[in-house]
């Protein structure tokens, strides 16, 4: 895992929030995933060039939400895949970060079509991703609603 993690200090971005958002990015990637272990707390540190407290926290709040579990003397492992949170709870939070999307796209001055094209660009090679990862997956995607059923008309 040496290298995976990269933090800016001068991003304006809490180190220790970096830290917790690339795990984040790495297990729903499929570059970490359940089961996996995860660098000791100072081994980590010392690789990024900060406190043990930095990664601490970010291991301490990804644990809280049930991303990560630490075992006593054995280290900090990617908890399973299962979401702890209610969908209507989820749904609500990923409601929030489109949003913030949405606002950055038009700090960028980016038409709404150029940032439907770059949504379906990247829902798509997402799409892709998970496939490979649980090829299982693919025939219950199947079954699914299309995005079309996801308008924002509609009640999910």
């Amino acid at each position: 895992m040496k290298g995976w993690f990269r933090l800016d200090a001068r991003s304006g971005v809490p180190m220790y929030l970096q830290l917790k958002e690339q795990i984040k990015t790495a297990v729903a990637g499929g570059a970490l995933r359940p089961g996996d272990r995860l660098p000791p707390v100072r081994e980590l540190a010392v690789e990024l060039m900060v406190n043990p407290n930095t990664v601490s926290r970010a291991y301490s709040e990804l644990e809280r939400e049930g991303m990560l579990r630490a075992k006593q003397g054995r280290g900090t492992f990617v908890q399973s895949s299962e979401p702890l949170l209610r969908f209507e709870e989820r749904k609500l939070q990923l409601r929030g970060l489109i949003d913030k999307v949405f606002v950055e796209a038009y700090n960028l001055q980016l038409d709404p079509e150029k940032v439907e094209a770059i949504w379906e660009e990247r829902f798509t090679a997402w799409r892709e991703r998970l496939r490979r990862r649980d090829p299982l997956k693919k025939e219950a995607e199947e079954n699914e609603p299309s995005s079309a059923d996801f308008s924002a008309d509609k009640k999910i």
